[in-house]
């Protein structure tokens, strides 16, 4: 009998349904989900208009290539379309966020003909080989050597080396306005202020990678919205599609029409019932001003998670719903130690308990989180 490959560790709880900011596992435990897998739920587990839109899109058609018209697909798009920023008028859906960061790569080395991908330390862009290629953890990367081989890594938020990196052979520059894998760094306006400067400076175009700090993560529809500066292409995903999988490529102008047919492609991309659920998703991040609730309780929890008293925590890091403790040692224990209290983390880095909930957690959610974590750190 075939058996299931394991390729991720795999924690002792098996999860069997989901409701907005809570799942239950087989044996009926209840748990507030802040790990929302990986900040895909961030929408919620099984919101109901979401659920509403799936459902009716099953109904219609479940399949349609993007070189077929599509109405689910339409009305994504005029939907999204009320929360990019003037000037970004090209989307090219993905299935996944590695997906997207591959297209973004494509369309930077098409556009430049140049080779040479700028990347930054603590990078996290994927783990298929162009974008784990710009990953900066070693650990990720070593098995699957040699990757692509024309990428220079620069400090994250060093403003000083930037000139020396972005030069006439660059393509591209990608980062990640708030570092998530990396642990939860957020970037200075100075430093991405510099990158736009010294992109336009050499024509190369600036890629912002907001898969996990993006819709509304951190208290702003986009992370980049928060420093006054504005990419040339910007990935997107996670929570877009309220939990079925999607990666999207955003783009300026004429870089929509950079690829001639044939020369990038995608099987499921722009599934029906992806899109439909996607357009939902976008009504319900508007009506409920997701961004706006996000600053208020994101701010809510970081405060109270800076009141710990630890000797173990060394400082809270991350914006909005985008929140990092980082530890003097390894986080992954008191990860498995929240279980037990009913709350679901993941890490970020080694040393980074990360909590990505869903942004409909109540005030008694952030007691739930602040008092667990004070109770299994009690125990370092």
């Amino acid at each position: 009998m075939a058996r299931l490959a394991r390729y991720y560790r795999v924690y002792p709880i098996n999860i069997v349904r989901g409701r907005m900011q809570y799942v239950w596992d087989s044996n009926g435990n209840r748990y507030l989900d802040a790990n929302t897998g990986h900040g895909v739920a961030f929408m919620g587990h099984s919101n109901p208009e979401i659920i509403n839109a799936i459902k009716a899109q099953l109904d219609k058609i479940i399949t349609v290539p993007l070189n077929m018209g599509n109405e689910a697909r339409d009305e994504f798009i005029s939907e999204f379309s009320r929360i990019i920023p003037q000037g970004f008028d090209a989307v090219f859906p993905q299935n996944t966020g590695t997906e997207a960061v591959e297209t973004a790569i494509k369309i930077g080395k098409k556009w430049t003909r140049r080779k040479t991908i700028v990347a930054f330390t603590n990078s996290f862009h994927g783990r298929t080989m162009g974008s784990l290629s710009i990953t900066w953890n070693e650990n990720y990367r070593k098995a699957f050597q040699p990757l692509y081989p024309h990428v220079k890594f620069g400090v994250f938020n060093n403003v000083n080396e930037v000139d020396k990196l972005v030069d006439e052979d660059t393509c591209c520059v990608v980062v990640e306005p708030v570092q998530g894998e990396g642990g939860l760094n957020v970037a200075t306006v100075d430093f991405l202020k510099a990158l736009r400067e010294a992109a336009n400076r050499v024509n190369a175009l600036l890629i912002f990678d907001e898969i996990q700090c993006g819709f509304g993560r951190t208290g702003y529809t986009w992370a980049f919205q928060h420093y006054g500066v504005e990419p040339d292409v910007f990935t997107a995903g996670k929570a877009i599609a309220g939990g079925l999988p999607i990666g999207l490529v955003v783009a300026k102008g004429e870089l929509g029409d950079v690829f001639n047919p044939g020369e990038h492609g995608s099987t499921f991309a722009g599934n029906p019932v992806v899109m439909a659920a996607a357009a939902a998703t976008v009504k319900v991040f508007m009506r409920d001003n997701v961004p706006s609730v996000v600053k208020e309780t994101g701010s809510l929890l970081a405060k109270r998670l800076g009141e710990l008293n630890s000797r173990v925590v060394n400082r809270v890091k991350g914006m909005g719903l985008m929140i990092g403790v980082e530890l003097r040692t390894r986080a992954e224990p008191y990860v498995e130690a929240l279980m037990k209290h009913g709350v679901l983390a993941l890490t970020a880095s080694v040393n980074v308990v990360r909590f990505l909930p869903p942004y409909m957690i109540s005030h008694d959610d952030v007691d739930l989180i602040v008092n667990s974590l004070s109770e299994v750190l009690k125990g370092a």
